[in-house]
């Protein structure tokens, strides 16, 4: 099968397609072909060093994946060939989702949203889920809550807005001012230029912060947290100290079919809206890298494989 390897730690142009054998599901897994791939940070940073991953076989990064099953291993119930799934399976073990194929446990994905497309599809897994399990699972953000969203323009950002408002949550975001008319679409009630405005001064009273940021930006949000609040940090486990009366928590997501579930909800309702700002052949991995190393997509980047 076709896929993209990491022919050695390093830039985007270490990323060459070639041919490797089509993995087999085993026990309680399944074999999904795949039509279209997420891109996330963390496939560039792991590209760049393979630290983040426990690597056992030939190294293919990637997690989002939208497909068909293929095929099923012994014990499993939940899907059967031709199903349209999606998932962000074995994360943050190896996955290898720019692939043609990927196997993984039946519960690392879920029914595909029938609104949408592969491309889109795709899009949601990691990025959601990082969402969702920040937000929800993790603060336990409830409807009235005042909740900031740093990178509110990202990939786990826009996304985030987006639950949140679901949940009954006045949303505020941090974006350049060029964004904010897309964001005020994705039901932000109030924004903040972070390249004009801090937003240590702009905002305050907080319920909840999630912050794909870290350092110094994790450091001053607990400034504007009330007491009870709770910021909630994507970036690494070097959560910063928190002040009397708030929390601080890191969060690393994990396969989750429940989540997944109510992530499928929130799209069939016309909640929630994966923006795809960028879509290439799985060949091109290495542009799609080098696109998202600039930090300036709004919403997502994903690879057509099938």
């Amino acid at each position: 099968m076709r896929a993209v390897v990491v022919s050695q730690w390093g830039g985007p142009e270490v990323l060459t397609e070639t041919e490797v054998d089509r993995p087999e599901p085993g026990l309680g897994e399944i074999l999904v072909r795949v039509h279209a791939a997420g891109v996330n940070p963390v496939d560039w940073k792991t590209r760049a060093s393979g630290a983040l991953v426990a690597w056992d076989r030939v190294p293919v990064v990637g997690w989002d994946v939208s497909g068909v099953v293929e095929a099923v291993g012994p014990g499993v119930t939940l899907y059967r060939p031709g199903d349209e799934v999606y998932g962000m399976p074995r994360f943050p073990r190896q996955a290898g989702g720019y692939a043609e194929y990927v196997t993984a446990p039946a519960r690392h994905f879920a029914p595909k949203p029938a609104s949408l497309d592969h491309v889109q599809a795709a899009a949601l897994p990691l990025a959601a889920l990082t969402a969702w399990q920040a937000l929800v699972d993790t603060a336990g953000i409830t409807a009235g809550q005042r909740v900031l969203v740093h990178a509110a323009a990202g990939g786990v950002g826009h996304l985030a807005v987006q639950i949140a408002k679901a949940r009954g949550a006045y949303v505020i975001g941090t974006a350049s001012a060029a964004k904010h008319g897309v964001l005020r679409g994705l039901g932000a009630d109030e924004l903040v230029d972070y390249r004009t405005e801090d937003f240590a001064e702009a905002v305050s009273d907080v319920d909840v912060v999630l912050d794909a940021l870290g350092g110094e930006v994790a450091e001053r949000s607990l400034r504007v947290l009330k007491p009870g609040g709770h910021l909630v940090t994507l970036p690494g486990p070097d959560v910063p100290a928190a002040a009397d009366g708030v929390r601080a928590s890191f969060v690393v997501v994990e396969p989750d079919l429940r989540g997944l579930e109510e992530i499928t909800a929130l799209v069939e309702q016309g909640l929630l809206k994966p923006l795809v700002e960028t879509v290439l052949p799985l060949e091109q991995a290495a542009k799609a890298h080098e696109i998202g190393e600039q930090g300036r997509t709004t919403g997502k980047i994903v690879l057509t494989v099938a």
